[in-house]
């Protein structure tokens, strides 16, 4: 099979191969032949623009924006960071994204039939935007593990689902956030495709105790670099 990424900008010690055996998903949705350049259409060199001015601050905290009366069950956190160039220097006005699981292991998704009781005063979605200093904040809870079928006792380590979009829709990263101190990483074959130590470390959140408040939630810190060596890994297609 000739390498589908030569001549890309994916840094093998940063980047997660295309075809990983351990990542059973990955063997029939890697390439095996050179990728093609297609022109891009206006719609994918202009940014997000709209989805920006839609962006409200209730957004940003997945505890209660579910429009319903109630709080979403589960350890509340705070996630915060900042957005960061190759360069160390902030990138503001970015669009975050982000997707998990509720605190039983459940993503609302109809394609889930994960045997844990659903939220209802969970979407398990939001979003925000970073300020001036590329900061952001999130206020969620924390995701709790769960089984998946790509290999035997297969369990994903508690995520949090990031994407990122820069000033064009071409432009965009999608990652992972794991919590520190999970046994589970090392039988995950998503995190352990990502090729070297300090590029795993990179996508483990760092509790901050200077952002846990007190008697109401434990902080994070997990900041993103968009590119560079020490750029923040990411993934490619639809992950579990």
């Amino acid at each position: 099979m000739s390498d589908p990424g030569a001549g890309s900008r994916r840094d093998p010690a940063v980047f997660p191969p295309y075809l990983y055996e351990g990542y059973r998903a990955t063997i029939l949705r890697a390439p095996s032949k050179r990728f093609v350049e297609i022109p891009e259409t206006p719609s994918e060199v202009t940014g997000p623009g709209p989805a920006l001015s839609e962006v409200m601050a209730e957004d940003a905290d997945l505890t209660r924006n579910a429009g319903t009366e109630g709080e979403a069950m589960g350890e509340r956190i705070i996630v915060t960071g900042r957005v960061l160039d190759a360069n160390g220097d902030p990138v503001p006005h970015t669009l975050i994204d982000i997707w998990q699981a509720n605190s039983a292991g459940r993503y609302r998704h109809r394609r889930d039939q994960h045997h844990a009781p659903l939220d209802p005063n969970f979407l398990g979605m939001g979003r925000c935007l970073t300020d001036e200093d590329g900061a952001y904040r999130l206020l969620t809870i924390r995701p709790g593990a769960y089984p998946w079928p790509n290999h035997e006792n297969a369990w994903r380590p508690a995520h949090i689902h990031f994407s990122l979009f820069g000033p064009r829709f071409t432009t965009r990263l999608v990652t992972q956030m794991y919590f520190p101190g999970d046994p589970l990483h090392d039988l995950d074959p998503i995190f352990n495709s990502v090729p070297t130590d300090a590029a795993r470390a990179r996508l483990v959140a760092e509790y901050a105790h200077d952002v846990t408040e007190p008697l109401w939630a434990l902080g994070y810190r997990f900041d993103f670099v968009l590119a560079g060596r020490h750029g923040t890994p990411f993934e490619d297609g639809d992950h579990a």
